[in-house]
């Protein structure tokens, strides 16, 4: 993904470093988790924060947690949707599940960005979200991250940490890191990245699979069902490239459409595009 309209991831999310930092977390938040399907949590860390989506269905996602950016106009991909808040694009399904759904409105679409901007935020830690992804043509759905001081001083001088993104079909991942380079700012050429994708052997849109970002001093690394797949350190950067990684990031659910990158919908592609996520946590 890329912040904005210039620039280019229910379940759960595992934290770890909020409460050190002073991030006021609704009542029950700093709870274990009840086993789920598909949690490996290690016994020796201390979960601060979770959200289980559990909920009746056609609800809204807890507001102590989440809010939207809304809007359409590109963004920064030039992407097709519009974001609402409407139960349309994203709800709870009744079955512990966070629905994030793009959708074909007429001759456009409509779609949900979900963000703990305000509400949740890390430094360091262990962020994880159990996802099925949607996949088809010129669908592009993301699990990740923006520096918390965005509104001051900009992207790509917020960083940005990129969980998950999928494109098309569901059969690779993309993962990586967005950070300035130094007397650049935030003007259009001023971003470093660091970027990997692959196979895990599976179609990703197939089923659930756990995708975490795992961030410590002067360290990103990002892993899909406890397998690491990209480690970026401060250490591995150039003489331009500044690392702004060790400071608060809140989180972000979205599903786009169209756009650069993916490129355009056809016939093909199946609407709604559903991403599910069964939960999201934070560990210590």
């Amino acid at each position: 993904m890329r912040w904005g309209r210039s620039i280019r991831f229910t379940g759960v999310i595992v934290f770890s470093a909020a409460l050190a930092m002073g991030v006021s977390l609704p009542p029950g938040a700093g709870a274990r988790a009840a086993d789920r399907e598909g949690e490996h949590l290690r016994t020796d860390v201390a979960l601060t924060f979770s959200d289980e989506f559990d909920g009746p269905a056609g609800a809204a996602p807890n507001p102590s947690f989440w809010r939207y950016d809304t809007g359409g106009g590109g963004w920064g991909n030039n992407e097709k949707q519009v974001y609402t808040d409407s139960r349309d694009n994203s709800r709870l399904d009744g079955s512990g599940h966070l629905v994030v759904e793009a959708r074909r409105n007429g001759t456009g679409f409509t779609s949900a960005r979900l963000v703990t901007k305000g509400r949740f935020d890390f430094t360091y830690g262990t962020v994880e979200a159990r996802i099925k992804v949607p996949a088809g043509k010129g669908i592009h759905p993301g699990f990740w991250g923006l520096g918390a001081n965005i509104d001051t001083v900009g992207w790509p001088e917020c960083g940005e940490i990129d969980a998950l993104e999928v494109i098309g079909d569901g059969s690779q991942y993309h993962v990586g890191v967005h950070g300035p380079r130094s007397g650049a700012g935030s003007v259009a050429g001023g971003q470093w990245s660091r970027s990997a994708a692959g196979s895990i052997g599976a179609n990703l849109s197939a089923g659930f699979h756990n995708y975490a970002v795992a961030k410590s001093p002067g360290s990103i690394s990002m892993s899909i069902d406890g397998n690491v797949v990209q480690t970026v350190s401060k250490s591995d950067l150039g003489a331009r490239e500044r690392w702004v990684f060790d400071a608060p990031t809140y989180l972000l659910l979205n599903v786009a459409v169209g756009g650069d990158w993916p490129g355009p919908v056809d016939g093909t592609t199946p609407f709604p595009a559903t991403m599910l996520v069964d939960w999201v946590r934070y560990s210590q």
